[in-house]
């Protein structure tokens, strides 16, 4: 985690220099905050006790900031319980926890997040891409996208106001004094008192990022619940079209790969099958070629795309883009390599190098979304379905193969693409039985469930569109495949696996168009006046 000293040279140095200079602050709203000593740091405290609902902090928070309506630093968000007249309404005002260990900055591929030693977890503005990963990796939905702008940007603390002794915008707005700064010990806070008071009713287990805000809540009656006043609300997320694409489209190059490899090898270790071609290898190469450029339009900065490689250290993210990029020009090189003709171990060596490339990329592309935010995508049937994808390359090496040699190896591949078509419908059957038979008392019953709901009610039709496609192109029409193949009938045996692969390729778009659009992240309870995830 990078942590950072105050110094001039700093960007929040640098932007409170701005401020100061520009003449941006506020009045005297002066605090007296004692000087930190050596393991503390600021935090805000929040008594739901004093709130009053009145959303002043939200309106002070974007007037200080400029910031459009849509788009909140700051939240209140509602919950209630009981029935009239015996009811109770609590509020949560929350903008970042600027926790001890931020999903946002790990995840982040640019490094634009920086945790200074006083406590503030600071975005860096002019270094954002715009890929919002970090949006989906805080299980607060605190960082925001700015579309205007391109980048994602998140509260800062008033970091400006604190350095000239002032309280940040929501402090000073807030009429019944619910919001405050304060210090705390980070150690006593982890050792004693974040599981004590650092809790809320209806917010993300405090161990995934150690959030700092300190919470004073009313006491509830034994048996009390609180429910979250948005509870009939359900927003689908955005689709992501760029990533459905990406994703999908390297997923297929990756198993067309796998086959051309296979091939080769069987083909040096003797086997009478024939040797993969130019054309195999092109097929390989060209769905990586298009789905990378893709996944920039995903990006509110697609100039700055390149800069997603700097965080590989911590961040998924930055890894896939290393390893994709790299496996996309090694299989440009292998296909070089067989339009000049040279074949024999050096390719055979090259072409397991860049499939061990493309497998960890694929692992790293499915790694980004297994993330605590989002419990729907933090399953291992995450990773199996994104392996599972590259049947569809299978399919795609097979019909050359037929028009190339006919049935001469074809049923090797074949009955490989069957395999592994099996193994990608079990995968979507175990995902449908757990749906189907969620444990309500499991922590995250709530977010599942609502994933559930759409599933099943807001997108039926391509649901229904993904299970039967998935059931003709990856079993039946391979099996047919297979089986005019046995017989020798290559013309139905091409026209089988040419339409199994369009048909698999469409199937497995709407299946990660599911992903996208039914994923419901953890967030703020009852956060129905929210804007900062993109509709």
């Amino acid at each position: 985690m990078a942590v950072q000293a105050l110094s001039e040279h700093t960007p929040l140095a640098d932007f409170i220099n701005h401020k100061t200079n520009t003449g941006m602050q506020c009045g005297n709203y002066s605090i007296d905050l004692p000087v930190l000593n050596e393991g503390e740091q600021y935090r805000f405290h929040f008594d739901a006790t004093a709130c009053v609902g009145c959303h002043c902090c939200e309106v002070a928070c974007n007037e200080q900031n400029a910031n459009p309506d849509e788009i909140k630093w700051r939240r209140v968000g509602e919950m209630e319980m009981g029935a009239f007249p015996d009811t109770l309404q609590l509020f949560n005002s929350m903008s970042c926890n600027h926790c001890i260990e931020p999903a946002c900055l790990i995840g982040c591929p640019t490094e634009s997040y920086v945790k200074f030693d006083n406590g503030i977890v600071w975005h860096d503005d002019p270094s954002c891409i715009g890929c919002q990963y970090c949006t989906w990796n805080c299980p607060y939905e605190v960082p925001t996208f700015n579309a205007d702008r391109g980048i994602v940007t998140k509260c800062h603390m008033c970091a400006d106001k604190l350095e000239l002794g002032q309280s940040p915008a929501c402090v000073q707005a807030c009429p019944s004094n619910a919001i405050e700064i304060e210090v705390f010990n980070v150690k006593q806070w982890l050792e004693e008192d974040m599981s004590k008071e650092g809790v809320a009713p209806h917010l993300p287990d405090v161990a995934i990022t150690k959030p700092t805000t300190r919470y004073t809540l009313p006491k509830l009656k034994e048996g009390e619940t609180l429910r979250v006043a948005d509870e009939h609300l359900l927003k689908p997320a955005h689709a992501e079209l760029p990533l459905v694409f990406m994703t999908v489209l390297t997923q297929v190059s990756l198993g067309a790969f796998l086959a051309l490899f296979l091939g080769e090898l069987l083909f040096a270790l003797g086997f009478n099958l024939p040797q993969p071609n130019l054309t195999m290898a092109l097929l390989a190469f060209i769905p990586a070629a298009i789905g990378l450029p893709l996944s920039a339009l995903h990006l509110g900065r697609p100039i700055m795309a390149l800069k997603a490689m700097k965080n590989w250290r911590t961040s998924w993210l930055s890894r896939e883009a290393i390893a994709l990029g790299a496996f996309t020009g090694l299989v440009s090189v292998v296909a070089l390599l067989y339009f000049v003709h040279i074949t024999g171990i050096g390719l055979l060596l090259l072409e397991a190098v860049t499939l061990a490339v493309g497998i960890y990329g694929i692992y790293a592309q499915s790694m980004i979304y297994r993330i605590k935010a989002r419990p729907s995508w933090d399953r291992s049937s995450t990773n199996k379905k994104f392996f599972g994808t590259g049947y569809v390359g299978f399919l795609l090496i097979t019909s050359v193969l037929l028009a190339y040699n006919g049935t001469q190896g074809a049923m090797v591949l074949l009955a490989i693409t069957l395999l592994a078509g099996m193994a990608q419908t079990l995968v979507i059957f175990e995902e449908m039985m757990f749906y189907q038979n969620l444990d309500k008392e499991d922590p995250l019953y709530y977010q599942y469930n609502r994933s559930r709901i759409l599933l099943q009610e807001h997108f039926a039709t391509v649901k229904k569109l993904r299970v039967y496609s998935l059931a003709i192109f990856a079993l039946a029409l391979p099996l047919l495949g297979l089986l005019f193949t046995a017989s020798g009938l290559v013309g139905w045996a091409m026209i089988s696996v040419v339409l199994a692969t369009l048909g698999a390729f469409v199937s497995e778009l709407s299946g990660r168009y599911l992903f996208y659009r039914t994923v419901v992240p953890l967030g703020l309870a009852g956060n129905f006046f929210a804007g900062n995830q993109r509709g």
